[in-house]
């Protein structure tokens, strides 16, 4: 393994290692879509424990997203910075140790202030671990890699739903979260093993030695103003943010709502609950997973067009024309629905910025989105409030349709490859 003249390891060369790597950022997003998922099912625990109202329980499902805006801006200026792997590492302890804090509240005040130190690292991990896997992986296979990865958040989600059902009814809310200390020994061992990919070496000792030549250039710039210094990164950038924000103010909301949805509106038992989620992620991997193939053979564009625009017209379906006999379906076919824009999207977005500024850009676009999908929990539960959380849904789908129609008529697929 060859060592950099500041410390860091790069990939051996002419090795495929990204298999191994592909296995850590697995792991990586398996346990940060597992602690996502733990704030959901412990909502009406939450609630009944601490007092909460409708609007303040969606709170903390924005106070989380919000979180992750933070950490994945600072986590994609970090991995361009110090690194894509340190970075993961770092994101990794950070939300493990918050996490399992959260078992220790007793009020709304200390359980958000907790929340949104570990959401800090949920949105970094995501961002980071992306942008290490389009780094190692080759072009005609990339969407298919990065959409199999994509299904390690689901598996986490699936994760997740079993360790509800078991801890839950028997242990209580606490519990599940103190497991979340055990990622920690995830990153202890990515640490040792997975080397900082071969373009992200390059682009720092080109950098390097520009600073060492006294060159007034681009390596005394910050990322971002790279990014807005140049009209067509700009473009793209703000299109992005536009798109992130539609696609997670439509996936967050629904993510943070649907088992609360279907426990107090649909009257389903809580095992019942949870027998049908697994259902519904189990379909979304499925998803994520046959539109990276489709990806790669087809373009990134149009599946994932197609994925935003399916799942903004099948929410009205659940909505309105749910029943005991098909909410089943419904909601399998959703799952598979809703799996496929995040099945492309790492691919779509981390191709389309150049590797100095990548991180950057990517982190920044996809928490800017974000920021705004903040609203989504908080808006749900008003609408609960005074009406329904399907009420709700159905706001989520217009964001589908506008997450949809941004790339499919402004954003082109391939504009740089992460190899180079």
């Amino acid at each position: 393994m060859e060592i950099t003249a500041n410390g860091v390891a790069a990939a051996p060369a002419n090795q495929k290692i990204w298999i191994a790597v592909f296995v850590f950022a697995f792991l990586g997003l398996m346990v940060d879509g597992a602690d996502l998922m733990f704030l959901s099912y412990s909502l009406s625990s939450l609630k009944k424990e601490f007092g909460l109202t409708s609007v303040e329980a969606g709170m903390l499902g924005s106070i989380t997203l919000a979180g992750m805006a933070v950490g994945g801006i600072v986590g994609g200026w970090a991995s361009d910075r110090f690194g894509r792997v340190r970075t993961v590492v770092w994101t990794i302890t950070l939300f493990s140790l918050g996490t399992a804090a959260l078992g220790t509240t007793h009020d709304f005040t200390s359980f958000a202030s907790f929340r949104f130190v570990a959401s800090l690292g949920l949105g970094a991990v995501y961002v980071v671990c992306n942008t290490l896997m389009a780094e190692y992986v080759p072009t005609d296979r990339r969407t298919t890699v990065l959409g199999s990865l994509q299904a390690g958040w689901s598996v986490g989600y699936v994760v997740a739903t079993l360790l509800a059902g078991w801890i839950l009814p028997a242990y209580g809310w606490r519990w599940l979260f103190y497991i979340a200390i055990v990622p920690v020994v995830l990153a202890i061992l990515m640490q040792y093993i997975v080397p900082e990919p071969a373009a992200w070496v390059a682009a720092r000792r080109k950098l390097a030695a520009e600073k060492a030549a006294g060159m007034k250039t681009q390596a005394k710039e910050s990322a971002m103003k790279m990014i807005f210094a140049n009209p067509a990164h700009r473009r793209m950038f703000i299109l992005w943010s536009l798109t992130a924000g539609f696609l997670q103010f439509g996936y967050y909301g629904v993510n943070n709502w649907m088992p609360t949805y279907l426990e107090k509106e649909l009257h389903m038992n809580f095992k019942a609950m949870t027998g049908y989620m697994v259902g519904t992620y189990l379909a979304m991997i499925l998803g994520k997973v046959v539109a990276g193939w489709l990806a790669d053979k087809f373009g990134r564009r149009a599946i994932f067009a197609f994925g935003a625009l399916g799942s903004a017209v099948f929410l009205p379906v659940i909505v309105l024309y749910h029943s005991p006999e098909n909410i089943v379906y419904l909601l399998t076919f959703f799952g598979f629905l809703y799996g496929i824009p995040y099945g492309v999207n790492a691919t779509y977005m981390t191709e389309s910025f150049e590797t100095k500024i990548r991180g950057s850009a990517v982190g920044g676009a996809y928490n800017v989105g974000r920021i705004g999908a903040a609203v989504a929990p908080a808006s749900i539960g008003y609408l609960a409030t005074g009406g329904s959380i399907g009420l709700g849904f159905l706001v989520m789908g217009a964001a589908y349709f506008l997450c949809g129609l941004v790339p499919a008529l402004f954003i082109k697929e391939k504009l740089y490859d992460p190899q180079k």
